[in-house]
């Protein structure tokens, strides 16, 4: 027979899977059958989420069933980071909050400058459950790029738990990314010397997480293996809304974000809420991924909290 502790870490773990199924990747459910008011996330992990949104501006928010869906999906979790904002007003990402606040949930963000070489510019944005992150007013920055290998630099920012006491917290770096289809190659050899400055950028933070659209899968990874213990949550799996390609995908390194939990996933959009694929490209031709984290600092050797699952290695 398992020891109390162990049943009662077992019951945790089977709770927090159970909770993922059911509200991350849970599917159809209609608006009418939804829930009324903010839904409970689980106290003993955080999710972080990417999504590419697709041209993501007044179009796209005056369509109001696709505002709906949008706004369901960043209610699942603790923090997401978007990608292409590209709008002439400055509204759309606040206007975007405030239906995701329609339940009552008290959701905050924080959106970086227009980006890009061409006259059709982007931005990152990052919105987060402020219940249950918080963001360190001081980090956001755009990475300094001052040999224009990067379409659209990362913008980056730090951010720390708020579910447990503040001196467990767990605290990291989000870098948002979207390469440029055309420079794959040369933007990942880039976004390498990115995560390498990112992980020197304060010597009180180890935890180095780059989100976002990467217009590659694994197999194109090869410039990451200058990250000493890189990995990444997203493989062997589709993430655009077509289920034909691996674009989207959160990285980060062995042992120092010991604090993933193993656990990760792609939101498909078709069958999460039930919907033909001509309406889910209305929202995105991007699904959201999505990764687990404790809310806790976790010491490789398990010093604080249970020791987490490796992600995806380098092959």
């Amino acid at each position: 027979m398992l020891p109390p502790r162990a049943v009662r870490t077992l019951h945790a773990a089977a709770g927090f899977v159970a909770w993922c199924l059911v509200v991350v990747g849970g599917g159809g459910q209609t608006t009418a059958q939804q829930p009324v008011g903010p839904q409970p996330k689980p106290w003993d992990a955080i999710l972080v989420a990417s999504f590419n949104i697709q041209v993501f501006g007044e179009s796209k928010m005056a369509k109001a069933q696709v505002v709906e869906i949008l706004a369901r999906i960043v209610r699942r979790f603790d923090i997401v980071c978007i990608q292409e904002v590209r709008a002439k007003s400055d509204e759309i990402v606040p206007a975007f909050v405030r239906a995701v606040n329609a339940d009552g949930s008290r959701y905050q963000h924080f959106i970086g400058p227009r980006e890009g070489r061409t006259t059709s510019k982007e931005q990152y944005a990052f919105v987060f459950d402020s219940d249950r992150i918080e963001l360190d007013p001081s980090s956001p920055t755009v990475f300094p790029d001052p040999s224009d290998r990067l379409h659209r630099p990362p913008l980056c920012a730090r951010f720390r738990t708020r579910v447990i006491p503040v001196q467990m917290a767990f605290t990291f770096w989000l870098v948002a990314t979207h390469t440029d289809p055309d420079e794959v190659p040369q933007e990942l050899e880039a976004l390498t010397d990115v995560f390498l400055g990112m992980q020197r950028a304060r010597p009180d933070e180890d935890d180095v997480i780059m989100l976002g659209d990467l217009n590659a899968g694994p197999p194109e990874f090869k410039s990451f293996s200058r990250i000493p213990g890189i990995g990444w949550a997203i493989a062997n799996t589709t993430t655009n809304t077509r289920r034909t390609k691996t674009y989207d995908n959160l990285v980060f390194a062995w042992p120092a974000t010991a604090e993933y939990r193993g656990v990760s996933g792609v939101l498909d959009l078709q069958s999460t809420f039930g919907i033909p694929l001509e309406t889910a490209l209305e929202v995105s031709d991007h699904n959201p991924v999505w990764a687990a984290f404790h809310p806790c600092e976790v010491a490789p050797q398990g010093a604080i909290g249970p020791v987490a699952a490796q992600p995806q290695p380098l092959r």
